[in-house]
């Protein structure tokens, strides 16, 4: 018999599925469990799910392999990486796979609850598009010349000196309302995959972590945005830039972005 799932949970480790099921019953959400790879794929089969999250280093399949089987048989549902070989190839990979959201172990609550948040809220927007005409009023695609890492951060390069990074529209739209931005400082150095600017909700209830698409040194952020945040609501891909950039290694790491123009959101 089917049955319905806020979030289905896949990980060998039985405090992490403890761990998960706790943070999402303060938040109302159901949960079904699995420690088993090929369980989770008869659960597939019979049940459906608004978020998955699963455990990359599994037997019998790991986690991208387990990714192209969700994608195969769960297409529209979004699934959300963890491991605690914690690294940021393992972010980068994740996200450039398919994954929405990628969380290393060990992880707080605030993160937890926040890539739950976030994956849910992108679950319910790609389900509303599919019944909509004009899809324009849920997001603003990224310019056909940018780059993304997964649906975060986008890159466009500026010249063969620097890049501008800064977060889509879509991943906004995820977060919904916030109320204070952490940014890195001029000359700091980021790594692609590593958190570039934390969103804080309007409560401070969420602490939501923006990936940076590109590894590099900060020349210049963007400061309006501290006292004027309406700019990256309103404007993201252009007044609402996060940091120009000088790339580390530009030609390898592009690698590893989803041209814009071949959108796949």
């Amino acid at each position: 018999m089917s049955r319905n799932f806020d979030i289905l949970i896949i990980d060998d480790e039985q405090v992490i599925l403890d761990s998960v099921v706790k943070t999402a019953k303060l938040y109302g959400l159901t949960c079904d469990t699995t420690s088993d790879v090929k369980v989770a794929l008869k659960k597939l089969e019979q049940n459906s799910y608004r978020l998955i999250i699963s455990d990359i280093m599994m037997p019998v399949l790991n986690g991208f392999e387990l990714l192209k089987e969700i994608e195969f048989r769960k297409p529209d549902t979004p699934v959300v990486l963890t491991t605690g070989y914690s690294s940021v190839e393992h972010a980068v990979k994740s996200l450039y796979s398919g994954a929405i959201g990628f969380i290393p172990k060990p992880f707080s609550i605030e993160e937890l609850s926040s890539i739950i948040h976030r994956g849910l809220k992108y679950g319910d927007i790609t389900k509303s598009m599919q019944n909509a005409l004009d899809q324009s009023v849920f997001y603003v695609p990224c310019p056909a010349k940018y780059y993304r890492l997964g649906y975060s951060c986008w890159l466009n390069i500026d010249s063969d000196e620097y890049v501008t990074i800064g977060a889509t529209d879509f991943y906004l739209k995820t977060i919904g309302n916030f109320n204070k931005i952490e940014m890195q400082e001029v000359n700091e150095s980021i790594s692609q995959g590593s958190i570039c600017t934390r969103f804080i909700s309007e409560d401070e209830e969420f602490y939501h972590h923006l990936l940076s698409s590109i590894s590099g040194r900060i020349i210049e952020r963007n400061d309006q945005l501290l006292t004027n945040m309406s700019l990256i609501e309103k404007d993201p891909y252009f007044n609402g830039w996060l940091y120009k950039i000088i790339p580390d290694e530009l030609d390898q790491e592009i690698e590893y972005l989803i041209p814009c123009s071949s959108d796949r959101i």
